[in-house]
C-alpha cells in the first residue's frame, strides 16, 4: 500500500501546532525549563522540540537562558503591547454588553470617569422591549450620584475623596441623593466591601441602577458597566450576571485577579 505523503499545508500547520504546544508549555512555567520537560509536557520527541525551539530563539519568541534550558522571549511581550494598544474598553464590552442586555432587557452602560464626573461612551438597548431607561453616549453624571461613579470614588483614598466633596458640594438632584459626606463615605465602605455599587435613584427619580467595575491588565479601574432600570423593575438577580459579565470583559483586557493567600 503506497504511504501518503505529506503535503506542504498539512506540514505547515502541523509545525504551527507544535510550536504552540511549546509556547503553552513555557507559558505554564514561572522559570526556565529544560528540553526534556518541555519534551514531555508538549508531546513532542526531543529532537522535535530541539528544533523547533532553536528556530523560535532566532525569531525572539524564545529566549535560551543556558544550553538545554529555555523561557518565553521578547517578542512576545512586544506583540502583547501592539495588541494592547489596539483594544479599547468599548471593542472588548460591545458583545458582552449586548449579550447582558438580551438577558435583562434592560438598558446596558459603559461609562468612564472624567474629572468628577463619569460620561456614557456606549449602551446596549432596544426600542421593542417597552420602556427603557436610556443614557445618551457622551451623558455625563456626578461621581456620587451614580452607580459606576461611586465605584470610581471608592477606589480613591480618603483624602481625594474629601476633595471632591469640597469641589462639588456633594450637591443633590432627588430626595434620596447622598449630600452628606459622612453618609457618602460609609456608602464606599459598602462598594468596597461588596465589589459593586448602586444607584437608588439618587441621579434621577424612578431610576435605579447597578454597577460593577471593568479592569485593565495592570488591575487599574478603567470603566463601570451599569444596568439601568426603572425602580420597580431592577431585579436582584441580574446583579450576579452584571458582576460576571464584568469579569469577563476585564479578562478580555487581560486582567487577572490576585488570589486571596
Amino acid at each position: 500500500m503506497k504511504m501518503e505523503t505529506p503535503t506542504p499545508a498539512k506540514t505547515s500547520i502541523q509545525v504551527i501546532e507544535r510550536m504552540m504546544a511549546l509556547l503553552d508549555a513555557l507559558a505554564s512555567y514561572t522559570d526556565p525549563v529544560s528540553l526534556k520537560e518541555l519534551s514531555r509536557v508538549s508531546g513532542l520527541h526531543p529532537s522535535t522540540a530541539h528544533r523547533i525551539l532553536n528556530d523560535m530563539v532566532v525569531t525572539r519568541f524564545v529566549d535560551r537562558v543556558e544550553p538545554g534550558t529555555y523561557r518565553l522571549g521578547m517578542r512576545l511581550l512586544e506583540l502583547g503591547n501592539v495588541v494592547k494598544s489596539r483594544l479599547s474598553v468599548r471593542e472588548a464590552a460591545l458583545d458582552a454588553m449586548r449579550a447582558l442586555h438580551r438577558k435583562t432587557q434592560q438598558t446596558v452602560n459603559l461609562s468612564v470617569r472624567q474629572g468628577d464626573e463619569i460620561v456614557y461612551i456606549d449602551r446596549a438597548f432596544s426600542e421593542r422591549s417597552g420602556m427603557q431607561v436610556v443614557r445618551a453616549i457622551g451623558g455625563r453624571g456626578p461621581l456620587h450620584l451614580t452607580s459606576t461613579g461611586k465605584l470610581f470614588l471608592s477606589v480613591d483614598d480618603v483624602k481625594a475623596i474629601r476633595a471632591y466633596a469640597t469641589r462639588t458640594g456633594l450637591a443633590g438632584h432627588t430626595r434620596n441623593s447622598i449630600t452628606e459626606l459622612a453618609r457618602l463615605e460609609r456608602e464606599l465602605s459598602l462598594v468596597r466591601a461588596r465589589g459593586y455599587a448602586r444607584d437608588n435613584e439618587e441621579l434621577e427619580l424612578g431610576v435605579r441602577c447597578m454597577a460593577a467595575g471593568i479592569h485593565d491588565d495592570s488591575g487599574k479601574l478603567v470603566a463601570g458597566l451599569s444596568i439601568s432600570a426603572p425602580a420597580d423593575r431592577l431585579q436582584e438577580d441580574w446583579l450576579e450576571d452584571l458582576v460576571q459579565t464584568a469579569s469577563r470583559i476585564s479578562s478580555t483586557l487581560g486582567y487577572r485577579p490576585i488570589a486571596p493567600v
